[in-house]
């Protein structure tokens, strides 16, 4: 399955989780970035981000704001409905007071060359990874490496979730959404050690950091639409669950709306910085 048969997310969808997207993502990683990038040479006109798969631009209204220095975001989504909303509401400020513009470009990231990367500072993508076949993220890390763009990847599902107070059928339904994640050769879970090993082959520097959700009775309306595409997930690789399923999410949802629940959802964000020339790994 290539990126262009992914599915497309609804921008209520996207609206409901930034929140806990933003307060997820790993600041950790903005210092050693911000480093690299201030090592380069570049342009008066400052730093060219290229955002794959950008929604409704979540990715830039966090990291535009964190980053110095004049940037110029180019935004890629397959949604022009989604493309119009990130452009009006990306950051037109840096750290550090320079102006940010921004442009958007429409259509799909499969096959992603060097050569679509000529001028970029930066490749950036959320949620992304886990959606991707193996090829297409060694395809990413060798159009990084021979244009010698660095590259910030958040939100990767790692196959781990929390649920408290647990119940048996958790780890069922859990084990049952990692399958579907992985239908038709997609990475799911396993994206991010897929990718850490393609940039590091590579030669890039790779890091990489948790950035779990955690969701509790102010996330509540998230919550209950993970749940609901969590258990629906999990009963479509396994239509057997359907028949516990719908006594199971009654009584999560119960316990999510009386505020007892607590998730944990993790991702990791992996952070991919060109090998300076000489250094071997």
């Amino acid at each position: 399955m290539s990126t262009t048969d992914a599915p497309g997310y609804a921008p209520e969808w996207l609206e409901l989780r930034e929140g806990a997207d933003a307060a997820a993502r790993a600041p950790e990683l903005i210092e050693p970035l911000q480093h690299w990038l201030a090592a380069q040479e570049r342009p008066a006109s400052g730093i060219v981000i290229r955002d794959l798969g950008c929604g409704t631009g979540s990715m830039g209204r966090w990291l535009a704001p964190r980053l110095n220095g004049p940037q110029h975001w180019i935004l890629h989504d397959r949604d022009p409905a989604l493309l119009d909303l990130a452009a009006v509401r990306t950051p037109r400020t840096a750290a550090d007071g320079s102006h940010v513009t921004v442009t958007t470009e429409q259509g799909d990231i499969a096959g992603l060359t060097a050569e679509d990367l000529r001028g970029a500072s930066l490749l950036t993508a959320s949620a992304l990874l886990d959606v991707l076949t193996r090829d297409e993220v060694e395809g990413i890390a060798a159009a990084c490496a021979e244009a010698g763009c660095p590259a910030l990847l958040s939100l990767s599902v790692v196959g781990r979730v929390e649920l408290t107070p647990a119940e048996p059928l958790d780890a069922e339904f859990a084990d049952a959404f990692d399958a579907h994640q992985r239908r038709s050769g997609l990475l799911g879970p396993d994206a991010v050690s897929v990718a850490s090993v393609a940039f590091a082959r590579h030669g890039a520097m790779v890091r990489v950091q948790t950035s779990p959700w955690r969701l509790g009775a102010d996330e509540s309306a998230l919550t209950g639409e993970w749940l609901r595409g969590w258990v629906g997930a999990a009963c479509e690789h396994r239509p057997d669950l359907a028949e516990r399923a719908d006594a199971y999410l009654r009584r999560r949802l119960e316990a999510c709306a009386a505020g007892e629940l607590r998730v944990v959802v993790y991702h990791s964000d992996l952070l991919a910085l060109p090998r300076p020339a000489g250094v071997t790994p």
